[in-house]
């Protein structure tokens, strides 16, 4: 059974970006242990201190709902709840995406 992942990365190499400020993320496929790019998904967040921030949470959340989990630098509590009830898991992994994604893959061989 194969999954996505979503990678908050400014630069497509390293996990460098908090959840709420992410411009774009990373996706990848899970198949039988191996991974691959499949795109880059552009996101709007909101500028820091925002009235609009609670609806590009929702907009970020919605954008990769496919996915299975997210990886992120940082994550703010509200957005991590959120992301849980639906389903997605925040990951807080800042090291070299493909690292990182070993980690994931890991650590969920079981499920």
């Amino acid at each position: 059974m194969s999954y996505k992942i979503a990678v908050a990365s400014l630069d497509g190499k390293f996990v460098n970006e908090h959840f709420g400020r992410a411009k774009e993320f990373h996706i990848v496929e899970v198949s039988e242990s191996k991974y691959e790019y499949l795109e880059t998904r552009k996101n709007m967040p909101a500028k820091q201190y925002d009235n609009r921030h609670d609806y590009a949470i929702s907009e970020a959340i919605e954008l990769i709902a496919d996915c299975r989990f997210v990886l992120v630098s940082q994550i703010g509590p509200g957005a991590e709840k959120t992301l849980t009830a639906k389903g997605i898991k925040p990951y807080v992994i800042p090291d070299f995406i493909d690292d990182a994604l070993r980690q994931i893959i890991s650590s969920n061989k079981e499920e």
